[in-house]
């Protein structure tokens, strides 16, 4: 296989056509997947997600004492579990756990947390202390090594959504932004043997606009290949997940997958805005399930599902503002479909919030070595995998 094989889809966009990543093993052109060769798509819930609304302490008096306004009722939660259970929106997520397929990892977080949006989304993009800053996110470091070898590989990592990712931002270009991947089509220049110049800059936007090219051929080859095996809700993210699950399935072999969820900044009117956003996450994820269980695929797609922080554990009235730990949810991946870390603890608070337990660069690190077979500490990773995720 020449190294043109392995040069798949790369470009940026704007007005619907963005970027994508590439990043293909030795297997680049195969007709299926190898037994075993993974992937991990996330999905950013923005604006910090409500934890305890969504993975509910119902058993604990103090929930209802704290929430006085939001608390959600015994006999409405459902997949009830060891004093846990769901947000009654998140139906499917509780059918999933109980195939054995949903992990939930309870009270994540990190210490000397931050409540802003924008800087708590960096940390966890580029998984570094709330002290310290990095302009590379861990997925970005990771793809630039895991890619040395081959060159760059613009489809190594795929985000959908209209603006890049800083998780997967590296120093080379082996991330694409892609909205819409049906448009995502460009016409060869044959111009791959153009002469280098004196100016970096301009080589580095000409090693762009190249893999732009190749990368649009696999990416219309890899839908060809593929099609949606069941109907997905008519939503932003359920659209995403389709799209995903048509490039899985059509063997562009991208490692990364990332897209996101807005609207989880809920300061007022937390219980009719909060199910109607839960609702869209738990019908889009149980269809992407679906497809991909249906493909025999979930073994190999690893989901993560994240939010940059949780809510105060006492309600404002009608909502709750910035808080810090919440859990995360991992979705496939042959995953032991438990409940990892404690119940949170609402008599020991730090000044009204969650004390994290579960540091969010452990399961960095889990889906590293258990997933990707990398050494998480090649980026700069420190803190030692999740016992007992996969």
């Amino acid at each position: 296989m020449n190294r043109r094989d392995f040069l798949t889809l790369t470009g940026t966009f704007t007005g619907g056509l963005l970027v994508l990543p590439e990043f293909l093993h030795a297997f680049g052109s195969q007709n299926n997947l190898v037994v075993g060769e993974q992937c991990i798509v996330f999905v950013q819930l923005n604006g910090g997600n409500d934890g305890l609304n969504t993975f509910i302490p119902y058993d604990n008096p103090l929930y209802y004492e704290l929430r006085t306004k939001i608390a959600l009722k015994k006999d409405v939660v459902i997949g009830q579990n060891n004093g846990m259970a769901f947000h009654p929106s998140l139906k499917d997520f509780a059918q999933m756990q109980q195939n054995g397929d949903l992990t939930v990892i309870q009270n994540v977080g990190y210490p000397e947390p931050i409540r802003s949006h924008f800087r708590s989304q960096e940390i966890w993009q580029t998984a570094v202390d709330s002290n310290k800053y990095n302009n590379e996110g861990w997925l970005g470091r990771y793809l630039d090594l895991q890619c040395h070898d081959l060159g760059h590989q613009p489809t190594a990592g795929i985000n959908l959504d209209s603006i890049d990712n800083l998780a997967l931002k590296g120093a080379e270009p082996n991330s694409i932004t892609l909205k819409d991947p049906d448009r995502f089509k460009i016409k060869s220049g044959n111009d791959e043997n153009v002469k280098l110049s004196n100016n970096p800059q301009l080589d580095f936007v000409r090693k762009v606009a190249n893999s732009v090219t190749e990368g649009s051929e696999k990416i219309q080859k890899a839908l060809t290949n593929s099609k949606s095996e069941i109907s997905y809700p008519k939503t932003e993210l359920s659209k995403n997940l389709e799209w995903i699950s048509r490039l899985i399935k059509g063997n562009l072999n991208s490692k990364v997958y990332y897209t996101s969820l807005n609207g989880f900044d809920t300061h007022d009117n937390q219980l009719i805005l909060h199910k109607i956003k839960l609702t869209e996450l738990n019908d889009a994820l149980f269809s992407f399930y679906q497809d991909l269980k249906q493909a025999q695929l979930l073994q190999n797609v690893t989901i993560v599902v994240f939010s940059e922080f949780g809510r105060r554990v006492k309600d404002n009235g009608n909502g709750t503002d910035h808080g810090t730990a919440a859990p995360m949810f991992i979705i496939g991946g042959n995953n032991k479909g438990t409940i990892l870390g404690k119940n949170p603890n609402l008599a020991d608070l730090d000044s009204g919030d969650l004390k994290y337990e579960i540091d969010f660069r452990s399961v960095y690190a889990s889906l590293l070595k258990e997933k990707m077979n990398f050494d998480y500490s090649k980026i700069g990773i420190k803190n030692m995998p999740v016992s007992g995720l996969f």
